[in-house]
């Protein structure tokens, strides 16, 4: 791996730390001082698949684990719960990221939902569990509804405005083996 290649590898994993950080900023801002009735988009857990997907050495597991323990903390979630959630879904697309490579964005697009609704879905089966008081279900259903819809705008995003693309068979990794 060469200079080039390892200086863009730490100054993506920056990146994402970056955004982490705006969208935790703008998500805690009070733009709004009454209850609303629908909740916004997930959109940290968009960016985590939609890099772990295209570039998984851009996302490594403890920057994931420490973004998303961050957002369960200031956003006075459940600590912990969301962040290991989250990882195992990132991780699992991490490991599917090569089959993925080729297949055309319908079959990401419902990849990563079935990977968000089980995000979805434990969190709420394990805080019914551990008897932790929930959201209301219209609430839960349209952040689940929003971050499903949201996710072709990231792609997007992520794609044109940031340049974290689809590995091709000739890239290499972080550790300079062949993606």
């Amino acid at each position: 791996m060469n200079d080039l290649t390892a200086t863009r590898l730490w100054l993506m994993r920056g990146a994402f730390l970056l955004l982490t950080l705006i969208i935790l900023f703008f998500h805690l801002l009070p733009l709004e001082t009454t209850p609303r009735r629908w909740a916004a988009p997930d959109l940290l857990l968009c960016f985590a698949l939609a890099w772990s997907l295209r570039r998984p050495d851009y996302v490594p597991a403890p920057a994931l684990a420490c973004a998303f323990m961050l957002a369960d903390l200031l956003l006075q979630r459940p600590p912990g719960l969301g962040a290991v959630l989250a990882l195992v879904g990132c991780e699992n697309l991490k490991g599917r990221a090569r089959s993925l490579r080729d297949a055309n964005f319908a079959t990401e697009w419902i990849s990563v939902g079935v990977i968000i609704i089980g995000i979805a879905l434990a969190n709420r089966v394990i805080l019914a569990i551990v008897l932790i008081e929930q959201p209301s279900l219209s609430l839960g259903l349209s952040e689940l509804f929003l971050t499903l819809l949201i996710y072709p705008v990231v792609v997007a995003v992520t794609h044109f405005g940031m340049g974290v693309r689809k590995a091709s068979p000739g890239d290499l990794d972080g550790h300079g083996q062949r993606i």
